[in-house]
């Protein structure tokens, strides 16, 4: 997989650069402080994604998106967050990163782009991920095994872990550890829930049965847990 960086930025293009060559096998092509340029060497390459910017002079992401005939998949990057539901107009963007980059936000994105890619495309584990995270329960770390995750409910400040042998309650939120989990096995089927898809037993309508634990689905999210399922149709 190869791909370019646009951005007007010197130390942005360096910051995503490093990134993509130290955690990603993906190969950086070229990298364009102007999207002219990058159209240019478009017309006349073939690219896999583009890490583009949003805000450049003169010319924003969007409207360098809406000039390529042939759209790779794209990830956006920006310090505002206010153009995000933009994105989501675009089948080609695959995520938006919004400035600083973080690197577990950026593995997150990574795991999007190869879960959208072709098959021939590796699966994508970044160098650090591990197949177990720690937890804080009254002053003891207690370790976790993520394959035995069956689902993660919030409520309030806090969330619920059910795993196959037991149940954990930590003062922390859905998001951060949905950040943590592997996108082939998590999906967030609700506000308040994350199921492990291979522990599901059931679907019903709008709920979802694991072990004994009936779990809703939101309309917003079952069409991307149904492109998850090993289907017969």
């Amino acid at each position: 997989m190869n791909c370019i960086i646009i951005d007007d930025e010197m130390m942005a293009r360096s910051i995503i650069s490093q990134m993509i060559t130290t955690r990603t096998q993906i190969t950086i092509l070229n990298e364009f402080d102007n999207p002219i340029e990058a159209i240019k060497f478009l017309n006349k390459n073939e690219v896999d994604v583009i890490f583009l910017d949003i805000h450049m002079p003169g010319f924003t992401g969007f409207d360098f998106i809406d000039t390529l005939k042939i759209k790779p998949k794209i990830i956006l990057f920006t310090n505002d967050q206010k153009y995000a539901i933009n994105a989501f107009e675009y089948d080609c963007i695959i995520d938006y990163l919004v400035k600083p980059l973080v690197v577990e936000r950026f593995d997150k994105a990574m795991q999007k782009l190869y879960w959208r890619s072709d098959a021939e495309f590796p699966r994508y584990v970044p160098e650090d991920s591990s197949n177990e995270f720690y937890v804080n329960i009254s002053n003891r770390l207690i370790k976790i095994d993520i394959p035995k995750i069956l689902l993660i409910k919030a409520k309030g400040d806090y969330i619920t872990i059910k795993t196959e042998t037991n149940i954990y309650t930590v003062h922390t939120t859905l998001k951060k550890i949905e950040d943590r989990l592997p996108l082939n096995l998590f999906l967030k089927v609700h506000r308040s829930y994350i199921i492990n898809i291979k522990k599901i037993i059931d679907i019903e309508d709008g709920s979802i049965l694991i072990g004994k634990d009936v779990i809703p689905i939101s309309r917003a999210n079952k069409p991307e847990l149904m492109k998850r399922l090993n289907l017969i149709k």
